[in-house]
């Protein structure tokens, strides 16, 4: 995109009493029917949405002929986790039962994003690992599906290479429209453009599909283990956990997307593509699904900090009220 269209604010950071900064950005809220009940921004103006792409590629894995051994499997495939113990083992355990090792994978190497498990790491001198890297469960099971497929494991990254070719089209399927662009993402894997409505109406078909179909296979596995989708202290796997039903999953550069099953989704960018808004911007979308306030609690407002004390709030920006 040559030029980036006005947006309304989303978030303001307030330091005592006066406003520091603002998150301008767009969000939708889809209904039960998957129509646009309410929106603030360009809706239909591509973005790109990193990991919120996940859960639905997930589901071209499974028709490629994966068979996960675990919920966990299929909840790591579709998750961005955060290198811990538990999601490296699970994610070599994808590539052992395929046949492959670590080295197979094409994300890159990377210390763990757990801040204890890194610690430890770099105490000990631990050099990056492939497996530690947040999208190694989704590329251990393109190498699975691959395997399962008989398709080629080398130059399973190549955007004409069939797996790839199944989970673009796939995503467009899910969206409800063509994807908009085809570019690297930070794992190495092409990363597809969609408008956030067609993000939000993907995630939707997941938890409204019929119980057995790939879809819904992906969304109960990723509602029942949310520590794979995420991690210890993360929001998703918070969310996932305080909420009954939610299936959400956040991506890189400030997206984030979610469903209710009988409810609708949302989906939203924040232009700067930070993290500070993320929290208080999606409670505010969730409410207009009919999340109980009182689950959404801990994420509605974040504090500001000031010397050893709270002077201040990040909180949802008028437009979100109702």
């Amino acid at each position: 995109m040559s030029s980036w269209p006005d947006a309304p604010v989303l978030v303001e950071v307030w330091r005592s009493g006066f406003l520091e900064s603002v998150h301008r950005g767009a969000v939708v809220v889809l209904g039960p029917d998957g129509a646009v009940r309410w929106s603030a921004g360009d809706v239909a103006r591509p973005v790109l949405p990193r990991s919120s792409n996940k859960p639905v590629q997930a589901t071209a894995y499974l028709a490629a002929g994966w068979q996960p051994r675990s919920g966990e499997e299929l909840a790591i495939a579709g998750g961005s986790h955060a290198g811990e113990d538990g999601h490296r083992d699970v994610a070599a355990g994808i590539l052992d039962a395929a046949g492959l090792g670590p080295d197979a994978l094409g994300c890159p190497p990377a210390l763990p994003g757990h801040e204890p498990t890194r610690a430890a790491w770099q105490v000990a001198g631990r050099e990056p690992e492939r497996l530690a890297f947040n999208c190694s469960g989704k590329h251990a099971a393109m190498l699975a599906s691959c395997v399962a497929a008989g398709w080629p494991t080398e130059g399973y990254l190549d955007r004409e290479h069939p797996l790839q070719q199944a989970i673009e089209a796939r995503l467009g399927e899910a969206a409800g429209e063509q994807v908009a662009a085809v570019v690297v993402d930070g794992c190495g894997a092409p990363q597809h453009g969609l408008s956030l409505t067609g993000l939000a109406r993907g995630l939707r078909s997941l938890v409204d599909a019929e119980p057995g179909s790939p879809e819904r296979a992906v969304a109960d596995a990723m509602r029942a283990h949310p520590w794979y989708v995420a991690g210890t202290g993360r929001d998703d796997t918070e969310l996932m956990t305080a909420v009954p039903g939610l299936l959400v999953k956040g991506g890189a550069d400030g997206v984030h997307v979610a469903a209710l099953p009988g409810r609708g989704a949302i989906a939203y960018k924040l232009d700067d593509g930070g993290d500070r808004g993320r929290a208080p911007l999606l409670a505010a979308a969730l409410r207009r699904l009919g999340v109980d306030a009182n689950l959404l609690a801990p994420w509605t407002v974040t504090p500001v900090t000031g010397g050893d004390g709270v002077v201040g709030e990040v909180r949802p920006a008028a437009v979100l009220a109702g």
